[in-house]
């Protein structure tokens, strides 16, 4: 494994802070059943996720500014951050599939909640997984860099070649793989994945759309894991930026759902966001770009595409 500032204690401490936020999500999941999420409630859960993210790199920074000196904790501080921002703009991406998912099998507001969880569940243990085999990978074949970069930069292009255009699910392989091998339900059947019927399972619309967002999740995690190594091969910074980006999907996904159309320009942000992680991969051994403007073209690409969005309203057929 690559040097890391993590140690036992501070990897127990943030795996016991991951566990407790998750366990009052569901909580709080519980206690409100199989109802829609109102955008006031998710923008103050997507606020307070932020706020424990900003909070954890404040943490960071002064824990390390005492053991390690300041300049340590600056250089850390500034990598977490940078990744955060990268993932969580990542994450986005994630959240237009889910909305198109959900639009396309016609589910419910109500049931959108519980299925979300599932997922966000999901995104995090493979990020897990998907984390600490890149770090194995660099430690061991310094040149996996290079893969990894290049991954990116032909992720970007052709993000940016298919952005605007809808992806046709009916010619998803995983899509027809389930409807082909599965017996299914014609409708939904509450919150429950199957159900028993003849002595045999038969599998619910929201089991297709739970298997759907597990196989996006992998998706995802392939393609924005290489990109946080482009910022620092420390596994604790790779991997707190990551759960926290990721930990606040669900609350972002109901706040964005209404607004999904203004920022239609998103996707191209994104796209040159990859390309620029990946042509930095690619320059590693040449030229290190300073975290510091990483992060700051990172923000410059994402609020330009918001602002452009905004500008330019996305054309209408007719």
């Amino acid at each position: 494994m690559p040097d890391s500032i993590g140690t036992p204690a501070l990897w127990a401490g943030f795996f016991v802070l991951v566990i407790a936020a998750t366990a009052v999500d569901l909580k709080v999941l519980a206690a409100r059943g199989a109802t829609s999420v109102s955008v006031r409630e998710a923008l103050g859960w997507t606020v307070l996720w932020i706020f424990l993210a900003l909070a954890f790199a404040g943490w960071l920074w002064w824990y390390l500014n005492g053991m390690q000196g300041p300049e340590v904790a600056r250089e850390k501080t500034l990598q977490f951050l940078t990744g955060y921002l990268i993932e969580k703009s990542l994450s986005v991406d994630n959240i237009f599939v889910f909305l198109m998912l959900f639009s396309y099998f016609s589910v419910p507001p109500e049931l959108q909640r519980r299925t979300l969880v599932y997922g966000v569940f999901g995104a995090i243990v493979l990020r897990i997984v998907m984390i600490l085999i890149g770090a194995w990978l660099i430690a061991k074949f310094h040149w996996i860099i290079y893969v990894f970069g290049l991954f990116l930069l032909v992720t970007g292009v052709k993000m940016l070649l298919f952005a605007g255009k809808e992806p046709d699910l009916e010619k998803n392989p995983a899509l027809r793989w389930i409807r082909g091998h599965l017996r299914l339900t014609a409708g939904f059947e509450g919150e429950r994945f199957w159900v028993t019927r003849d002595g045999a399972r038969v599998y619910t619309p929201l089991f297709v759309v739970i298997a759907m967002i597990a196989v996006t999740d992998i998706v995802f995690a392939v393609d924005s894991i290489p990109a946080i190594f482009a910022i620092t091969n420390d596994p604790f910074i790779v991997m707190t930026s990551n759960i926290f980006a990721v930990m606040g999907l669900r609350a972002l996904y109901f706040v964005l759902a209404d607004m999904a159309d203004r920022f239609h320009l998103l996707s191209y942000g994104l796209a040159f966001v990859l390309m620029f992680i990946g042509a930095k991969m690619l320059l590693l051994d040449f030229y290190k770009i300073p975290v510091f403007l990483a992060l700051g073209v990172v923000v410059a690409m994402i609020a330009a595409s918001i602002v452009a969005s905004l500008l330019w309203r996305p054309k209408t057929g007719g």
